[in-house]
């Protein structure tokens, strides 16, 4: 493991990026998505004609932001729309027959969902609605048979940058709307929004989305729509990284169509008032407190009924909440570095979400064993899945049948420990430089570093619940500096020989208008 300083980490982490980062001007054309103008052409004639047009989006972060940029520019027309978030425990999801019963319109525009809606399709037409699938998940090998489709996953689609989330279509849509309407609309005005979508999404923060990510982060600290000042309040900090989002707004959004509905998230987005989106965020704030208790309850289960012999885990229970099983699965995975199946049974039927890791496609794999499956949908990092209790064990042994096949590099998760930095170098200039790199996330992990054999020092546990481990070590013998760790959700015990192998990141603390650095533990190494 090579040692680094300061200089050899720029040249490592500058290597990352092919070129030189995009401005905002050179976001390619939305018209190249395929149907986009036509979509936004059909958009504009049912605004001029007063058409009725409804809004359908999704219930996880990506979906809730979606809607709300949609909402939010219609508002700005404005004119009136219909927006639906599917309830995951009475409608299930997306644009589908259950949400069609109630919904009466000439216009149908979906966001983050809709590209295996088939039977949803095929009643639109039936009744003479127009549907417009805005997604960005991969296509299966029948689409929908809608007015038009807008995913720059379909084979046929000369967008240049395939990894965007459904917001970014929603938002590249609206732009060619606001074109054909010659609408006066400075479509920066959504960025912080979707800034949000595209972090908490885990699309890869290289390219657009890197530019989308940095610029919307800015806008977020200056906006005055309600939601981002009470985001700004609540984190309190003279700037907002990409993991403030990952850690404390994204689960705090996606608890509400975890646990209860999406629509208490979409109305803190679309707020009127600094009042109503603290109201909403209480909310939010409240369900995610919850969203906890019940994902630790289903984890520490999940971790009994795993076969670790299995390259793919696939485990199921009728006492876990399929709110939480997708978070599940992403705790399995960082436990066992192996991708996750969690499936939550009710009535025999089986419903589920699937992460991965490395460069295993999980979506593929499910796909190959899709005879087994009542419905599926994803991408490549992440999937949810639909199948018969019956048939769980039937699609285990499937699955890890279909994974025998992968090399075992394909399973090493990307955020590989870049190597040792020495405790002198842990600054601000450190700060500094990697503040540079920002924003993290998919793609362009935030750099991770090892501690061989450091002496511990001391252990506290801290937290109200005790439930964190403060670790002070000393990373040389020679050295009379010490550096702090903190583990957050890991109680630790000082070890017999009172050493420790570990890898962890740096970040900013900001605490009563005061900066440190921060270490942060990553992974324990026996």
């Amino acid at each position: 493991m090579k040692t680094l300083n300061k200089q050899s980490l720029f040249e490592l982490l500058s290597s990352r990026f092919e070129s030189q980062e995009k401005k905002l001007s050179q976001i390619p054309n939305p018209a190249l998505l395929k149907d986009a103008t036509k979509s936004a052409k059909r958009i504009a004639t049912a605004i001029r004609a007063k058409e009725k047009i409804t809004l359908v989006g999704d219930y996880d972060v990506d979906g809730i932001s979606s809607s709300a940029i949609v909402v939010e520019f219609f508002k700005k027309i404005p004119y009136s729309l219909e927006a639906i978030i599917p309830n995951r425990f009475r409608d299930g999801y997306g644009v589908s027959p259950n949400i069609l019963e109630r919904v009466d319109a000439d216009l149908i525009i979906t966001v983050d969902n809709g590209i295996t809606a088939i039977e949803a399709a095929r009643i639109c037409k039936e009744r003479g609605i127009d549907l417009i699938i805005t997604d960005h998940h991969t296509p299966g090998d029948e689409l929908p048979d809608a007015y038009t489709i807008v995913d720059p996953k379909l084979d046929d689609c000369e967008y240049p940058f395939k990894e965007i989330c459904g917001a970014q279509v929603a938002w590249l849509l609206l732009a060619l709307v606001k074109k054909e309407l010659s609408l006066n609309i400075d479509m920066k005005e959504f960025l912080d929004i979707l800034a949000i979508a595209i972090i908490a999404d885990i699309m890869p923060l290289i390219d657009i989305n890197r530019t989308l990510v940095r610029e919307g982060l800015k806008v977020l600290m200056n906006s005055q729509r309600p939601a981002s000042i009470i985001i700004r309040d609540f984190l309190n900090k003279s700037s907002i990284s990409s993991e403030d989002i990952s850690f404390q707004i994204a689960p705090r959004i996606n608890s509400a169509g975890r646990l209860k509905d999406a629509s208490i998230a979409l109305e803190f987005f679309t707020a009127d008032t600094v009042q109503k989106a603290y109201e909403q965020f209480e909310k939010l704030s409240l369900l995610n407190e919850l969203r906890k208790e019940t994902e630790q309850e289903a984890t520490s289960q999940a971790l009994l009924e795993v076969n670790e012999d299995d390259r793919i885990i696939v485990v199921a229970s009728e006492n876990w909440h399929e709110g939480v099983v997708g978070i599940v699965a992403s705790r399995l995975v960082d436990k066992f570095s192996k991708p996750a199946i969690v499936l939550s049974i009710k009535d025999s039927v089986a419903k589920g979400s699937a992460r991965s890791i490395g460069e295993v496609n999980i979506y593929k794999l499910i796909k190959a064993n899709e005879h087994l499956l009542t419905r599926f949908g994803g991408h490549k990092m992440a999937a949810g899945l639909g199948l018969m209790e019956q048939d769980i064990e039937s699609f285990r042994v499937a699955i890890n049948k279909s994974a025998s096949l992968l090399h075992a590099d394909d399973f090493i998760a990307k955020d590989e420990v870049l190597g040792i930095l020495d405790a002198e170098d842990i600054d601000y200039d450190l700060l500094n430089l990697l503040e540079s790199f920002e924003p993290f996330g998919e793609a362009n992990n935030r750099p991770s570093f090892l501690l061989k054999d450091a002496e511990v020092v001391d252990i506290k546990l801290m937290g109200s619940d005790n439930s964190h481990s403060r670790i002070t070590l000393r990373q040389y013998p020679h050295q009379t500096k010490t550096i702090q760790i903190i583990a957050f959700r890991t109680i630790l015990e000082m070890p017999q020989n009172r050493k420790l192998t570990c890898s962890y990141r740096v970040s900013k603390n900001e605490y009563n208008n005061r900066v440190s650095t921060q270490l942060l533990l990553n992974k324990l190494y026996s």
